[in-house]
């Protein structure tokens, strides 16, 4: 018989209800003992949905971030927080973002408004998740917390789950930290691995029998102390009284499968989606009494599973593995929506294409039916299931003619710009004649609960279109205004008009649809909701000229026009996965280059084409990385590379480690990159040591991340460690981000330092 378990499952709620149950908590509008309500009732309501499965995770629930939890747990936390007041919970989310709810310590950074300098993000792994990143020194000591486990765990136990807790596993967990001095991460092990031990046997101590200890860094090339902490670290493990199930998803484990079949563990799960060519491989290096997870439902995109073509393959795999034989997704469900039935409003046809968290649950189920008891058992349900992949495949709505023949023509010199950077940036500077530090912003300014409204009100049909445009107008017309006062030298419109920076251009995009509840976790209580890019993808119209044009009428100061990057559409959207992500992100290519040049001919001579997620999309392997790299830039310089020497190309990335690739970096030949490097005090920067960077840079001065407020000081210091890597005459200064999800009430106090600083360094370096 074969059992069905889950890694992780969406932990916002269907809804949204974490997210609006933290950020009330966060604004002192609600109490912590509310805010743990919401979230015992998100638990219990995520345990219901999986109450089908065998087991059922435990742990994998979070306030924030998995790692941070994790970080907690083994009482690994920053120097910064062990001595401030408050409960765990405070110090939790002054470690995420700066400051808990109520915070009246000393500020960070030189400021006066409470809390600490934030714990440094980054993406895990090849996703849009952000995780806080772990601090290690070299007399980093670790000291179990597992309450915040225990606690979930007697909850499970209480509504009668059968529950299987959730680790990060601690290979994994020193590979994805950073070291804050010269010490080595990995000569903590020896002092992490009795922590394991003794959590482990807390968890066993509460009768429990199996638990999944992530280790997703097999995936990807690893050396030689790495693959011997693994073999230290798992024997050091077989001494405990539960069995362990070593996770592993994402890719394929490739020369770490010899490692991974030999380590002292009772089961192994692998991802079947990515790795489906190492199922039989990993059969025959298995002991004969090791249970084997294979992730047979996709836990990172929302199309329907083939239930037929799965069986085909993995009902001979049953017979041969029998009670060995477990199935689950291939990754935790943290990466979908919920419900796709809360989605009464989405076009039926592409609803039948579908399967969010729930569903990919009920496709599991039918699964495993069928391996259990026969096909014949679930008839229905495989035919049902044909009939929409059929129905996907056929449809003329996702192949395009029109589109397909766009592609054939592509040519190698629509990536080329008609000069080299130097002629380009002589007459840019003759043009924009901006000052030495030039400030910016990098795109967006707060969306506030007016504009949020006008928009609500406006799909709902109960304003006009008239009166949501002047509405947007307004908001616009005040950002511009308090740009000028605060004196920025190049003004955006600050994007009132937009949802969010890929739904928006998505919604506007022939070959895309939209949910309405399609909400996935990016970090901490920010959610977005990812198109669903199902076809051919063409431009019917201009998408963004209209409000560029009404912005730079307002002002005589330069105005950029601002586009999200086709690979980072790509990436952020639920793409299609019947033809390759390339062909479909030159698509994306060709249609946002038909708009910077209707933008550069409405007058507009800064255009920032952001690429936040260029580096997300690489594959974990770095023998991988240059193919993608090569499609990836070229589609951002076919994008942007049809314009006059004049005008000036913008691009930002946040959130991203990008030294190793700085070369396909410069490849994208934007006049201007924006960067994030506030959390990481110029960290990133370091790139610029052995890479003379040939353009003009914007390393973030203000984490917008935080609540918290950067005085002119602390920009000034950021700005200098800036300029002893790269040369002053080429650096701007800027946010790390949009600042969208932020204040006006701390934009206003942050921006005004920001630009201080600028003028400061003008008279200084």
């Amino acid at each position: 018989m074969a059992r069905t378990h889950n890694l992780g499952f969406p932990r916002i709620g269907a809804k949204r209800e974490l997210k609006f149950a933290l950020e009330s908590y966060w604004k002192d509008q609600s109490s912590r003992d509310e805010l743990k309500a919401v979230a015992a009732g998100l638990r219990q309501q995520n345990w219901a949905l999986q109450n089908q499965l065998d087991l059922a995770p435990v742990g994998d629930f979070s306030f924030y971030d998995q790692v941070l939890d994790m970080s907690f747990t083994l009482g690994c936390l920053p120097n910064r927080v062990r001595d401030f007041h408050g409960d765990a919970l405070d110090n939790y989310f002054r470690v995420a973002r700066g400051r808990s709810a109520k915070s009246s310590e000393e500020g960070c950074c030189g400021g006066n408004h409470g809390g600490v300098a934030a714990g440094e993000m980054t993406k895990w792994f090849d996703t849009n998740y952000h995780y806080i990143v772990p601090d290690f020194k070299a007399d980093t000591e670790f000291k179990l917390d597992a309450s915040r486990l225990l606690a979930q765990l007697a909850e499970a136990k209480a509504q009668g789950v059968k529950a299987k807790p959730v680790i990060i596993g601690p290979v994994t967990y020193l590979s994805i930290g950073k070291e804050k001095d010269d010490s080595n991460r990995l000569e903590l092990l020896g002092r992490l691995l009795p922590v394991y031990v003794e959590l482990l046997n807390a968890l066993a101590a509460q009768g429990v029998e199996w638990v999944q200890i992530d280790e997703p860094i097999l995936v990807t090339e690893l050396e030689a102390d790495w693959v011997k902490a693994f073999t230290q670290a798992y024997q050091a493990l077989s001494d405990t009284k539960v069995k362990l199930l070593l996770a592993t998803y994402f890719g394929q484990l490739q020369s770490n499968l010899e490692l991974v079949a030999s380590l002292p563990v009772q089961g192994v799960h692998l991802d079947a989606i990515n790795a489906g060519n190492e199922v039989d491989a990993l059969i025959a290096k298995l002991p004969a009494d090791r249970v084997i997870s294979l992730g047979v439902i996709n836990g990172r995109n929302i199309w329907k599973t083939d239930l037929n073509a799965v069986l085909e393959w993995l009902l001979p795999v049953s017979k041969q593995l029998g009670d060995r034989l477990w199935i689950a997704p291939s990754c935790s469900l943290l990466h979908v929506p919920v419900d796709l039935d809360s989605e009464v409003k989405l076009d039926a046809e592409i609803k039948s294409w579908l399967a969010f968290a729930k569903q990919k649950l009920t496709e599991l189920s039918v699964l495993a039916t069928a391996i259990n008891q026969g096909p014949a058992a679930v008839k229905a349900e495989l035919e049902a299931n044909a009939a929409a992949i059929a129905a996907r495949r056929n449809s003329p709505r996702v192949n395009n003619p029109a589109v397909k023949a766009a592609i054939a023509k592509l040519d190698a010199k629509l990536g080329q710009r008609k000069s080299p950077y130097a002629t380009r940036a002589a007459k840019q500077a003759a043009l924009l004649k901006l000052p030495k530090f030039p400030t910016t912003t990098i795109g967006s300014f707060p969306q506030t609960s007016d504009i949020r409204q006008a928009r609500r009100r406006f799909k709902a049909g109960e304003i006009s279109e008239a009166s949501y445009l002047q509405a947007m107008r307004a908001e616009i017309a005040y950002s511009v205004r308090e740009q000028e006062l605060l004196d920025l030298d190049v003004l955006v419109h600050g994007e009132a008009e937009r949802n969010d920076m890929v739904e928006y251009f998505g919604e506007q995009l022939d070959g895309y649809t939209f949910s309405q509840f399609g909400w996935v976790q990016s970090y901490g209580s920010r959610c977005v909701k990812p198109p669903i890019l199902f076809g051919d993808i063409s431009r019917p119209k201009a998408m963004t000229v209209e409000w560029s044009k009404y912005a730079q009428s307002l002002t005589r100061k330069p105005m950029k026009g601002m586009l999200t990057g086709p690979v980072t559409i790509l990436n952020w959207s639920f793409v299609r996965d019947d033809q390759p992500r390339s062909i479909s992100c030159y698509q994306l290519a060709l249609a946002m280059r038909a708009e910077v040049l209707d933008l550069e001919k409405a007058g507009i001579s800064v255009i920032q084409i952001d690429e936040a997620a260029l580096r997300e999309g690489l594959p974990l392997r770095r023998a991988q990385w240059q193919e993608y790299l090569d499609w990836a830039v070229e589609s951002f310089r076919i994008t942007a590379n049809g314009v006059e020497d004049e005008t000036q190309i913008h691009t930002h990335m946040c959130y991203s480690e990008f030294n190793d690739i700085i070369k396909s970096i410069a490849d994208l030949d934007a006049d201007v990159i924006t960067i994030e490097t506030s959390r990481s005090d110029m960290e990133l920067l370091d790139a610029f040591k052995n890479f003379e960077y040939p353009n003009e840079i914007g390393p973030g001065v203000y984490d917008i991340h935080s609540p918290n407020i950067p005085n002119q000081d602390y920009m000034v210091k950021l700005m200098k460690l800036a300029a002893e890597r790269v040369p002053a005459e080429r650096l701007w200064v800027n946010p790390d981000c949009g600042l969208k999800t932020r204040q006006w009430n701390e934009v206003i106090p942050a921006l005004t330092n920001m630009v201080e600083a600028a003028k400061t360094l003008r008279k200084s370096v």
